[in-house]
């Protein structure tokens, strides 16, 4: 797992195991938002594996899954929002922290 930071709150990474969850926890994240689609890649975990393990140590999760090459404008006015409700870290996902990247600047511009 290899996590980047966008801003001092705003955390991305490429595709999570369920594994890696109790790790975050432990760090101190507040929400996991899982940017991939299910089924994108061949042994990818469904994101509700992910949430199961999210939710055996308390740490919060979303879906917010957003197709490569989309402009997502409804997925970053979600995020916009979750972040504002959300204290704490966050950690956004997908295959590779990209999309997650582009989603949080698209988030930024909207007023």
């Amino acid at each position: 797992m290899q996590i980047r930071p966008i801003t001092e709150t705003f955390h991305v990474s490429g595709q999570l195991a369920p594994t890696d969850i109790a790790q975050l926890a432990a760090s101190g994240y507040s929400l996991v938002i899982c940017m991939r689609p299910d089924g994108e890649g061949w042994g990818q975990p469904d994101f509700s594996t992910i949430e199961d393990a999210a939710e055996a140590v308390g740490l919060k999760t979303h879906y917010l899954p957003v197709i490569p090459g989309s402009v997502p404008l409804e997925q970053a006015a979600t995020l916009k929002g979750l972040l504002k409700q959300t204290e704490g870290p966050v950690l956004a996902f997908c295959a590779s922290g990209a999309r997650c990247a582009g989603v949080y600047q698209m988030a930024q511009q909207i007023g």
